[in-house]
């Protein structure tokens, strides 16, 4: 006696089958007879059920010959309907004996016929139990009946209700928790109690929501343009934020203070408990500052702003020089694209109100985040921070360095002078641009006219005033290198190539070093040393420093062969919510910024200090070259606004969208999830509300860009080799990080390299598995079609097989229907699944990535330096899991080439009777296909095909019989 124990733990990105978007799924299990289903989610395509299904196994012998099937439904109440969303078949051989060795595991879901829609995956646990499966339910309790209706359909259905509640480590709580299981005649066979029960846990937490929401923000774009906003046309996908804008100019004859008879001035912008104060100057009776404050509308806590200039002192409280005062009643409003609003002077007063020496210029007005003056202004909410720091809160736009592939064709060398004349000259170059060192290898022709023929690449960005040293070295042992000439080539002085060939070069190498070192006089030689190169600077490649599946651009590096942009994509950072507090040990929460990549233009938005739900509301705009391509938006949290330039900041997620998949002109606004991997697991640390828009303005280019190549031309007339694309891409994203942290306010190394994955190369078993579940999914298309094919051939439905009778013999008999046919099917099926085109955008789903279910020992190797820096029992255990894995490839491969050495010995005589037979077959083929027509052969063969059931055996057949027995190379195998 043993029971199977099936636990459903969710579903995601379900087929949407209510016309509405959305789904009420149920999942039901078959197994034996006996069939259960869960509780039904309504309008959820990513559901989580977290129940317990429990099955008895009469002899558990049987069980490894078993199916369970696992079907999700959508509920169609109250016609009691149900629609097919997707199914599972599970051997029972696979099912583990215990819950130890149980693990969760996702399966997609497959069709259950050709023209089924489906999508998705499902999350099970499966396990068997030997003896008695005990759960201690309390006694059923009969379910209130409350309607005629209702008992009507309760005599025609027979229901039966069981109320079930289980709880992990303890008592439940005071009240029993129902799981309702119905059960129709015919629906589930009679049986044990423990057969038809499910089991939830109340103390389990549930799932956090990965998925995108939609929302309906207050937008200018959506809510239309009135006549007196101006802004809505260019400031349309972000919600409104009122500042105050203060703008401090200067000041003159202020009066001195101190007893040299100047004084050092400074000015304090004081609006409530907020604060801003401008730089000091030494000395200075006129100093100019030209700093603007902003204060937020709704943050207001006075109606009155003071200006108040003191003196600075080291040692004594700063002096009191002058304020004036502004109501905040009577400060004018202004609205861009107006012209700034021209400072004036103001006589400062004194403490009284009484007129005193100095002026000061300030404007003050009222407007919003598309004002000039934004990005640059002090806000309030980063009073306490230094000027030093105060930069780095600030929003700003970058952009990379165009970079170039340097080509440097080492060809040959002539008359080199050995550093040790006695022996054979081992000549080699090596080259040097910046930080990137590349070497040849030694010449094969040991002389000292060497030739090496090998081609190099190199990054080189501009302005282009780097240098490229070109050694010629000589090996004289094992780590002793004698240079014997050197070039040093300006990049400037580079030709540019776009599809031409250049012509190479004779430089002359100098003269050695070591010669000098010894003292030997300079004598003027008849023979000077040559080496004979080749060096260019690529522009008509894109230098690739992005992964090419999620690449923001695809131009090539030379301006002369790039096309005229198709589009504008806008973005709207709007919020985030839901943040999680990243400074705890500094008692603070979250100081939080934005970062957006697409194309060359970076773009950053300010940091909003110490909070867990930042409202940016920033817009940016970009050209777009080519639609299929991805914007790519970071969180970060600032860490360099209290003079820690050594931390680094923290990463709280990303979004990447694919432009491709955005419908033109149509504005998307979602929270997506910002989602981490880290060691420890994946962590959700919030949501980031953002609004897109897509704009094509040449419909004939876009349309004609899917027929282009995905990149410049150079790429596929001479190729770069793929073991170089990983290193060049490496050297490109340094470059890039270089080049930003050298801006001010600087874009820091973590931010280039998170939103580039400058990881992704590595090795992930995380990954691996997930890759292989993406091809599984593929394929399940490939299965259903032979499954509906099975089922025709088996008649499982006649009136289907009937049909495809008839449909079979017209093709044969009109042979030029085929292809139309084809075609037809394809339009047909597209605008079907028309109805059911994704209605978002895509996000980074964690569930596809297989991060959800990751193992902490994948995990701690996937974010294992490289080389390894774990202990030797870790690495141990992870390379005997890599040969077991391993294994299981080399067997598969090894079967894929026997079958293919099988299909080659048809014809080798390496089985000279198999060979006989062989050819023998096909001389009376040949025959028999020259005197019959081809249709007749055709209608044959699918009648043979199609034929009942009756008429068929469950043996093998004669040609996989004689296919099977043909030789192959593996018994040769050592």
């Amino acid at each position: 006696m043993a029971n199977l124990i099936i636990q459903v733990i969710d579903a995601s990105d379900l087929m949407p089958k209510d016309g509405q978007g959305s789904a009420n799924p149920f999942v039901e299990v078959n197994f034996d007879g006996h069939r259960q289903r869960t509780q039904t989610k309504t309008r959820d395509l990513h559901p989580a059920w977290n129940e317990t299904l429990v099955f008895n196994v009469q002899d558990p012998k049987t069980l490894q010959f078993s199916t369970i099937d696992v079907t999700v439904y959508n509920d169609r109440n109250p016609d009691h309907h149900k629609n097919f969303l997707g199914r599972v078949r599970i051997s029972g051989s696979s099912v583990p004996s215990s819950e130890i060795e149980a693990h969760v595991q996702r399966y997609p879901l497959d069709k259950r016929g050709l023209f089924s829609n489906i999508r998705g995956d499902i999350a099970l646990k499966i396990h068997a139990v030997h003896g008695h499966y005990f759960s201690n339910p309390p006694p059923p309790q009969q379910v209130p009946e409350h309607s005629d209706k209702r008992k009507k359909h309760k005599q025609k259905q027979k229901e039966v209700r069981t109320f079930f509640s289980v709880s992990r480590g303890g008592p439940g709580p005071a009240g029993p928790t129902p799981v309702t299981v119905e059960s129709k005649t015919g629906f589930m066979r009679a049986g044990p109690a423990a057969s038809m029960m499910h089991m939830q846990f109340p103390g389990q937490k549930p799932p956090p929501n990965f998925g995108l929401v939609e929302t309906r923000p207050p937008l200018a774009a959506r809510m239309g343009y009135c006549g007196t906003d101006k802004t809505a046309t260019t400031y349309d996908l972000v919600e409104r934020m009122h500042f105050l804008y203060v703008n401090v100019v200067k000041a003159r004859e202020l009066p001195a203070m101190d007893i040299t008879g100047s004084l050092d001035p400074y000015v304090e912008v004081k609006l409530g408990n907020y604060k801003g104060v401008t730089r000091h100057y030494e000395k200075n009776q006129s100093p100019v500052w030209n700093q603007v404050f902003a204060f937020s509308k709704d943050r207001l806590q006075s109606t009155v702003l003071e200006l108040v200039v003191k003196d600075k002192d080291l040692l004594t409280k700063d002096d009191f020089v002058g304020k004036i005062r502004f109501d905040i009643v009577d400060v004018p409003t202004r609205v861009p694209p107006d012209s700034p609003l021209a400072p004036q002077w103001y006589r400062l007063e004194d403490k009284n109100g009484v007129k005193v020496r100095g002026e000061i210029m300030v404007a003050v007005w009222m407007g919003t985040q598309a004002d000039e003056a934004f990005p640059g202004a002090w806000h309030s909410d980063a009073h306490g921070i230094s000027h030093n720091n105060l930069a780095n809160t600030r929003s700003n736009v970058y952009f990379s360095p165009k970079l170039y592939y340097l080509r440097i064709h080492v060809i040959q060398a002539q008359d080199l002078i050995p550093a040790d004349r006695t022996r054979v000259p081992e000549f080699y170059v090596k080259i040097n641009l910046g930080n990137q060192l590349r070497c040849t290898g030694i010449s094969q022709l040991r002389s000292l006219s060497p030739s090496w023929k090998e081609e190099l690449l190199f990054i080189a960005s501009e302005s282009f005033d780097e240098f490229v040293v070109i050694s010629v070295e000589d090996r004289l042992g094992p780590g002793k290198v004698v240079c014997v000439g050197r070039v040093v080539v300006p990049v400037r002085s580079i030709p540019q190539r776009i599809d031409s060939t250049l012509e190479t070069s004779w430089f002359d190498p100098g003269k050695p070093s070591h010669w000098e070192e010894e003292g030997e006089k300079k004598k003027e030689m008849k023979f000077a040393s040559k080496i004979h190169l080749m060096l260019c600077l690529d522009g008509g490649y894109h230098v690739l420093d992005e992964a090419t599946h999620f690449s923001s651009d695809l131009q090539p590096s030379s301006k002369h062969l790039r096309k005229r942009s198709i589009g504008i994509l806008e973005l709207g950072i709007l919020s985030a919510q839901n943040l999680l507090p990243m400074k705890i040990r500094e008692g603070r929460l979250t100081d939080a910024y934005c970062v957006a990549k697409y194309g060359n233009k970076w773009v950053r938005t300010r940091t909003l200090l110490n909070t867990l739900t930042p409202r940016w509301n920033e817009q940016y705009t970009w050209e777009v070259y080519d639609p299929c391509t991805v914007i790519t938006v970071g969180v970060f949290d600032n860490c360099h606004i209290n003079e820690k330039d050594e931390s680094r900041d923290q990463r709280i997620g990303k979004v990447r969208i694919r432009l491709s998949t955005l419908e033109t002109n149509r504005i998307y606004t979602h929270y997506y999830p910002l989602l981490v991997l880290q060691p420890s697991g994946l962590k959700k640390h919030g949501e980031l509300h953002l609004a897109i828009r897509f704009t094509c303005l040449a419909w004939v280019n876009m349309v004609a860009q899917y027929g282009r190549p995905l990149l410049p031309k150079m790429h596929y007339v001479q190729p770069i080799s793929v073991k170089y694309i990983d290193w060049l891409r490496q050297q490109a994203i340094q470059i890039v990080g270089t080049r930003l942290s050298r801006a001010e306010p600087p874009l820091k190394r973590e931010n280039v390299e998170y939103m580039l994955d400058v990881d992704y190369h590595m090795w992930s078993l995380r990954r691996s598995k997930a890759n292989f579940l993406r091809i599984m999914s593929l394929l399940s298309g490939m299965t259903a079609v032979f499954r509906w094919l099975d089922g025709i051939c088996m008649w499982r439905n006649p009136v289907t097989t009937i049909l495809v009778h008839i449909l079979f013999f017209i093709l044969v008999c009109y042979p030029e229907l085929i292809l139309p046919t084809v075609f037809l099917y394809l339009f047909v099926i597209g605008l079907w699944n028309y109805r059911f085109r994704p209605r978002n955008p895509p996000h980074m789903d964690a569930r596809i990535s297989q991060a959800e279910m990751a193992h902490p020992d994948e995990l701690d190797e996937e974010f294992d330096s490289f080389p390894t820096s774990r202990p030797t029992e870790i690495v141990r255990m992870r390379y005997d899991r890599m040969r077991s894995v391993a294994g299981r490839v080399q067997t598969v491969v090894g079967d894929m080439a026997s079958q293919g050495e099988r299909a080659m010995a048809l014809l080798s005589w390496r089985d000279s009777r198999a060979t006989s037979i062989f050819i023998m077959i096909a001389l009376v083929w040949a025959v028999f296909l020259y005197v019959t027509l081809f249709q007749v052969v055709v209608a044959l063969f699918g009648v043979y095909w199609l034929r009942h059931p009756r008429f068929r055996n469950r043996m093998p057949s004669v040609p996989v019989n004689f296919f099977k027995r043909l030789p192959s190379k593996s018994e040769m195998l050592l």
